[in-house]
């Protein structure tokens, strides 16, 4: 079927104003890890993204349908492949690129050049790639949306195009205390969830400790995870993301937005110790 731009959006009317619904359907958005970005992949559809750049070697498993956007029929396909689909079956016009492998250093700054938003869910077991993808944007001048899903809520960070703040710089105290270029993820994730651990919930903070002392341990122990955190991680992010291309004022970094549906609030954070970063 041929579906027409203006009868996909025409409900968003109201809430999206003409020029920005323009600009929602000009833009290509680069989702760097198409676990919890997939959730968004189906928001930014919905609301009427039409190009992306889907970037991810890995496959569906069973284990992700608790909280991703996949079906049964999904498992055993590659996620990049798989969300293309799901993309293409809510708008079979919408011009989706496949990057069906991970990021590394031979990809991600080519991969990032083609993009005008990334939106970063790179797992954070593979931390040089999320700083190269960071890096990368901030080079090519892309603003970014780094999004966690933080048990029932979600995180979203904003780093502008042409922001004099980036994540590596954000990181960089907690990569020298887990000992530098060889610092391990765990050591680094630790050291960062302990500075904003006062502004997550408990449960998030234990199972996050618990997570963490079992690879460091060398015991593969996958986060846990539910649906509402990756709902929360869509809807935060594309409306931040809809703010930004309608010109609103939104957080930016230093500062990052936390949404808990446990305690029912949304808090604008910065993190301690990135005073001296963001001057």
């Amino acid at each position: 079927m041929t579906l027409r731009y203006e009868d996909l959006t025409a409900r968003n009317a109201g809430y999206i104003d003409a020029a920005t619904q323009v600009r929602i359907g000009s833009q290509r958005l680069l989702i760097a890890g198409c676990g919890i970005g997939s959730s968004l992949a189906i928001c930014a559809t919905r609301l009427g993204f039409r190009h992306f750049i889907l970037a991810d070697g890995d496959t569906v498993d069973t284990h992700n349908l608790n909280r991703q956007f996949y079906d049964a029929a999904d498992v055993g396909q590659l996620k990049a492949e798989a969300l293309r689909n799901h993309i293409l079956r809510i708008n079979p016009e919408a011009q989706v690129e496949v990057v069906a492998e991970n990021l590394d250093e031979g990809n991600t700054d080519s991969i990032v050049a083609r993009a005008d938003i990334v939106f970063d869910t790179v797992d954070f077991l593979d931390l040089r790639a999320i700083l190269r993808l960071h890096e990368s944007a901030h080079q090519h001048r892309k603003p970014v949306f780094t999004a966690l899903s933080v048990g029932f809520g979600a995180l979203v960070w904003y780093f502008p195009a042409e922001g004099t703040v980036t994540l590596p710089m954000l990181l960089t105290g907690d990569i020298a205390a887990g000992g530098g270029g060889e610092a391990a993820y765990a050591d680094v994730f630790a050291a960062f969830v302990g500075r904003i651990a006062p502004y997550l919930d408990q449960d998030v903070v234990e199972q996050i400790a618990r997570v963490l002392s079992l690879l460091k341990e060398g015991k593969p122990c996958p986060a846990p995870q539910v649906a509402v955190g990756s709902f929360s991680v869509a809807a935060m992010a594309t409306s931040m993301i809809q703010d930004m291309l309608a010109g609103h004022q939104i957080p930016a970094a230093p500062e990052f937005v936390i949404q808990s549906f446990r305690t029912l609030r949304t808090q604008t954070v910065t993190p301690p110790n990135t005073a001296q970063a963001s001057t």
